[in-house]
C-alpha cells in the first residue's frame, strides 16, 4: 500500500546550522585525531592573531597543551590582545556565524565566523564540557563558561563573573577539553602548525608548551605590527545577481537605486551610472534599492562585464612583505640560499584583488626530515595562515607541481634540500571547504602562483649554477696542479737553466691569478638584474 503524503512529511523538521556542522563535522577540520588537535589550535591562534592587528598590537599567544588521559588533552590559548566584552563573549565562542569577519570585505584570517564556536561544539561532543574563557576586556576581568545550544545555534554562557581590574592585562585566554585528539610533532601536527605560522608571522611571538612539559618559543624578528588592511567596498565585477539583490534590499541608507550604486560599490561614479543608465532604459534607477528585482538586477550585472571599470583598490591585500619573509625564514630555517618573489596585486572572477608571494629556501633546515636527510618541502599559506591538511586538493600545491623544475637546475624536487614558502592574500580567498585548508582552482590564481614560482625559481638556478661552476673550477684548479712541481722540473731539466721552485712558484700564481679573474666575471653574471617580467615562461604557461 502506497505510503500517504502526510506521513512522508510526518518527519519533517528544521535543524540549525550548528547541528549541521554536528552532523558534518569533518567539514570544520575535525576529521583524524592529529588533524582534530591541529584544528582547535588553528582557529584559535587565527583569532588572537586577528585581534592584535586589529587593534595595532604586536601578537604575544602561548598555547599550552596538556595531556589529560589518552587521546584527551586539555587546550589553553591565551593572547595579550584588546579581549571580548562582555555583551560578545558568548557569540564569539558559542554561536556560529557570529563575528566581526563575514560581512566585511576585508583580507583577514578567519572569515565565516565559525571556527572558535566550532571548537566549543567539539568540546561538548568529545567531552560534554563547556569552553571556559577569563577576558581581559576595558579594566575588567571576565570570567564564564561558554556552550553551544545545538538546536537553537545560541550560546550558553554560565558562571559569568565580571571583575573591576586596575587595566595594565589585556587578552583572552580559552581553555577546553577535548577527546579523540592526538599530540604529536608529524608534518601535520600542532608543533609544525606553530612552526608555519611563526615564519608567515614575524612580527608575533609564539610559544608553545607541549605535553611533556617542554616549552618552545617563536620569538619576534620583526617589531612592527603589519600594515592594516582596510574595508574597502565590493567591484562591481565581482558581484554576482543575488548578490547585488542582497545588497540591495538589505540598504536602508539610499532612496535610489542609482545612489544606491554609487555609494555601495567601489569604483562606480555618477558618470558610470550615467552610462547604466543609457544602456538599460528599463531599469528604473530612481526607485528605492528594496523594489529592485531579479531581472533588473540581472540586467545590471550584464551590464557590469560590458563597462570599463577602474581596478578594484588594492589597500585591502596587504601581503607579508619581501624584508619580513626574509628575516623570518633566515631565523628559523637558516639556509643556504634564499629568494623572495613578490607580484604585483592582480583580480580574479574580474573584481576580487589578491597578491602572491613566494620564497624559495635551499640548503641549511630548508626541507622537510626524511630519515637523515631533507627532501623537498611546499608550504602553503593564505593570508598568513599555514595550509597543513588537503595539499593535494589545493591550487597551491598543483601550480607548483606544474613547474619545469629540471629548467632551473633542480633534478628532482622531491630529493633536494628546498622549501617553497607560498602565500596566498586576498580579501576572499577561495576555500574549498569550511575547513579552510586548500584553496579552489581559479585560472587566474593558479597563473599568477606559477609565475611567482618560476621567478624565484631563476634566482635559485642562478645560484645552483654558481656552485656547478665552482666545483668544476676547483676540480680543473686540482688537476693543473697536480702536475705543476713535475712540469717545472722537466721545463728546467730539457731548458739546462733556471730552479724548477721558482719556475714552480710563477706558474702556480699565474693559475691562481686566471682562477680568480673567473670568479669575478662569474659573481658579475650572477648579480646582473633579472629580466623583466619573466615574461618568456610566463609565455610558455598561455602556450
Amino acid at each position: 500500500m502506497p505510503t500517504s503524503t502526510e506521513k512522508i512529511f510526518s518527519e519533517f523538521k528544521e535543524h540549525s546550522v550548528a547541528e549541521f556542522f554536528k552532523k558534518n563535522k569533518q567539514m570544520l577540520g575535525f576529521s583524524g585525531k592529529t588533524r582534530s588537535l591541529t584544528t582547535i589550535v588553528h582557529e584559535y591562534v587565527t583569532n588572537s592573531l586577528d585581534a592584535c592587528e586589529e587593534a595595532g598590537m604586536l601578537a604575544d599567544i602561548t598555547v599550552k597543551i596538556d595531556e589529560i588521559e589518552k587521546e584527551k588533552y586539555r587546550v589553553s590559548i591565551q593572547d595579550n590582545g584588546p579581549g571580548i566584552p562582555k555583551k560578545h563573549i558568548g557569540k564569539a565562542l558559542g554561536q556560529m556565524l557570529a563575528g566581526t569577519k563575514f560581512h566585511r570585505y576585508m583580507q583577514q584570517r578567519g572569515q565565516q565566523g565559525i571556527g572558535a564556536s566550532g571548537c566549543t561544539m567539539y568540546a561538548q561532543i568529545t567531552t560534554g564540557k563547556p569552553i571556559k574563557a577569563v577576558s581581559f576586556y576595558d579594566k575588567k576581568k571576565i570570567s564564564c563558561e561558554v556552550a553551544v545550544d545545538l538546536k537553537t545555534n545560541s550560546p550558553r554562557v554560565e558562571n559569568l563573573i565580571e571583575e573591576e581590574t586596575d587595566g595594565s592585562k589585556s587578552g583572552i585566554m580559552v581553555e577546553g577539553e577535548f577527546a579523540d585528539v592526538k599530540y604529536d610533532k608529524s608534518s601535520f601536527g600542532v608543533f609544525e602548525y606553530i612552526k608555519r605560522t611563526a615564519m608567515a608571522n614575524p612580527h608575533a611571538q609564539f610559544t608553545l608548551v607541549e605535553p611533556d612539559g617542554q616549552s618552545v618559543t617563536f620569538p619576534r624578528s620583526i617589531g612592527e605590527v603589519p600594515k592594516k588592511a582596510h574595508a574597502v567596498l565590493p567591484h562591481p565585477l565581482g558581484i554576482a545577481t543575488n548578490d547585488l539583490l542582497d545588497l540591495a534590499h538589505r540598504d536602508g541608507e539610499n532612496s535610489k537605486i542609482g545612489t544606491f550604486l554609487q555609494n555601495g560599490f567601489s569604483r562606480i561614479s555618477a558618470a558610470k551610472v550615467k552610462e547604466l543608465k543609457d544602456m538599460l532604459p528599463a531599469v528604473d534607477f530612481e526607485k528605492p534599492p528594496k523594489e529592485l528585482g531579479w531581472a533588473d538586477a540581472e540586467a545590471l550585472v550584464k551590464a557590469f562585464a560590458q563597462v570599463k571599470w577602474i581596478a578594484p583598490e588594492t589597500d585591502s591585500v596587504i601581503p607579508i612583505g619581501r624584508e619580513q619573509i626574509e628575516k623570518s625564514l633566515q631565523s628559523i630555517l637558516a639556509p643556504q640560499f634564499l629568494a623572495v618573489t613578490e607580484r604585483p596585486v592582480k583580480i580574479y572572477k574580474g573584481g576580487v584583488p589578491f597578491a602572491v608571494e613566494v620564497a624559495i629556501a635551499y640548503g641549511g633546515h630548508a626541507g622537510r626530515q626524511v630519515a637523515e636527510r631533507h627532501a623537498g618541502d611546499v608550504m602553503r599559506f593564505a593570508n598568513r595562515v599555514p595550509l597543513l591538511f588537503d595539499s593535494s586538493g589545493c591550487t597551491i600545491s598543483e601550480a607548483a607541481k606544474e613547474v619545469d623544475w629540471k629548467r632551473y637546475n633542480i633534478k628532482n624536487f622531491e630529493e633536494e634540500p628546498i622549501t617553497l614558502f607560498i602565500n596566498l592574500a586576498s580579501v576572499y580567498v577561495p576555500y574549498t571547504s569550511a575547513g579552510k585548508q586548500a584553496i579552489s582552482n581559479e585560472e587566474d590564481v593558479f597563473a599568477e602562483i606559477k609565475y611567482a614560482v618560476m621567478d624565484a625559481a631563476r634566482d635559485l638556478q642562478r645560484y645552483l649554477s654558481g656552485i656547478t661552476r665552482e666545483r668544476d673550477r676547483k676540480e680543473r684548479r686540482k688537476a693543473i696542479l697536480r702536475y705543476v712541481g713535475q712540469f717545472s722540473k722537466d721545463v728546467v731539466d730539457l731548458a739546462g737553466e733556471g730552479k724548477a721552485a721558482e719556475l714552480e712558484k710563477k706558474l702556480v700564481n699565474l693559475i691562481e691569478t686566471k682562477y680568480s679573474s673567473q670568479i669575478e666575471e662569474d659573481e658579475g653574471e650572477t648579480g646582473a638584474p633579472k629580466e623583466n617580467g619573466n615574461a618568456k615562461e610566463e609565455e610558455d604557461i598561455e602556450e
